[in-house]
């Protein structure tokens, strides 16, 4: 999918009502592009707003470097409407594409807390590298109820709970040689759980969720 970020100034929710409810899953049942882009900036990107201002102040010292909130815009799209939409984190003012980055976004049956090494990334090899180089603290590092992705276009995860050391070794040894391979890992969530539809609680568990993954982010920024 073809997107840009934006850092023209959006409304931006209450915290409180930044948790994600029903109508914004729906929003990617809505056709037409003007329609559902319509739906997308007025419904999930205050909420964005919200919940982005919030992690990148709280994620900073973790991260050791300051933060930046990237929001999807889509605004290459001329045919067809997104079926995902998203705010993206990391250390680059201008883009995120091409840098380790933290993701929040929303499909229309899950929402999605990834750290994300996507095929942009002109350094791909050598962070993949790096992880393999320490494939103990990856296995240690990611908990058993996460999920993997490898194609961030695609809703298809794999169950870390599954995985073995060889899955692990094979999934990074992929994303090092496959020009168009990708990682990221992190959770899903349903539109029914009551944390999702909380913007606090919603909030926290991103931050745990990223700050439980933050040392691999850590060695993919070396």
């Amino acid at each position: 999918m073809t997107t840009t970020t934006t850092t023209t100034a959006l409304p931006v929710a209450q915290l409180s009502e930044a948790g994600f409810v029903p109508a914004d899953f729906a929003t990617f049942t809505i056709d037409g592009l003007e329609q559902r882009m319509a739906a997308i900036q007025s419904r999930i990107q205050p909420k964005f707003r919200a919940l982005g201002e919030r992690l990148t102040h709280e994620l900073m010292p973790a991260a050791g470097d300051e933060l930046f909130l990237h929001i999807a815009k889509h605004a290459r799209r001329t045919v067809n409407a997104p079926k995902d939409t998203w705010m993206a984190l990391c250390n680059n003012k201008r883009g995120y594409k091409q840098h380790p980055h933290f993701q929040l976004g929303l499909f229309d049956d899950h929402l999605f807390l990834w750290m994300a090494f996507i095929y942009e990334l002109p350094n791909k090899a050598e962070i993949a590298s790096k992880l393999l180089g320490e494939l103990d603290t990856v296995i240690r590092t990611v908990p058993t109820d996460y999920v993997v992705s490898f194609d961030h276009m695609k809703k298809d995860s794999m169950p870390v709970a599954g995985m073995t050391e060889s899955d692990w070794r094979a999934a990074l040894t992929r994303f090092r040689d496959v020009k168009s391979a990708e990682l990221l890992i992190g959770r899903h969530m349903l539109p029914s759980d009551a944390t999702v539809q909380s913007g606090e609680k919603l909030l926290a568990t991103a931050i745990e969720t990223f700050e439980t993954l933050m040392p691999l982010y850590r060695v993919a920024m070396r």
